[in-house]
């Protein structure tokens, strides 16, 4: 695989970068720290600056791995960190990367996500050899739903965390884009 990393793509009014130490405060106050976006991201909810800075210092310490890829996602105006796009799944011997993304409630409903997605999918088929994306919602989160309805992404039965564990999905609705459907 030709991994690049975590390399910065700005779109029209965000810019996903790597994670740095100066964000902790925005990731604690925008979404960390905020139990019902952190719910809907099937995560859990941050409560101190500790808990925060434990998780930040992992990512920032996993950029050295060229296979790791975690954006934060800034809104350009404000400068604020909104939220993160990343892939939390890679799987080298398929050329496929699982996507994830969140971003705090008080910046829903300006297709932040979209655009961050849309801005990621472009990046890696342009700069990696991957050759398939993927992204699946539960069900019960609508929202985050709509974000994958309006991408490039279409429908699919599964995705390859659940073929690999044998698992049909039940409650999740999955999605996914290949290289051959952007070019």
């Amino acid at each position: 695989m030709n991994h690049t990393g975590t390399l910065p793509i700005r779109t029209e009014r965000l810019l996903l970068r790597p994670f740095c130490s100066e964000d902790l405060r925005d990731m604690r106050d925008n979404w960390l720290g905020d139990p019902a976006v952190q719910h809907e991201y099937g995560e859990p909810c941050y409560e101190t600056d500790e808990q925060a800075a434990v998780l930040l210092q992992s990512w920032v310490a996993a950029y050295a791995d060229p296979a790791f890829y975690r954006w934060a996602v800034i809104e350009q105006e404000s400068g604020k960190n909104i939220g993160q796009i990343a892939f939390c799944r890679v799987y080298d011997d398929c050329k496929t990367a699982e996507i994830e993304y969140c971003i705090g409630q008080a910046f829903w409903g300006h297709g932040y996500a979209g655009e961050a997605l849309a801005a990621l999918i472009a990046h890696i088929f342009a700069r990696t050899d991957f050759s398939k994306l993927e992204a699946y919602h539960r069900a019960a989160n609508p929202k985050s739903g709509r974000v994958l309805e309006k991408s490039a992404m279409h429908r699919t039965e599964t995705v390859e965390r659940f073929r690999r564990a044998g698992e049909q999905p039940e409650g999740e609705v999955c999605y996914c884009i290949t290289r051959e459907d952007v070019i």
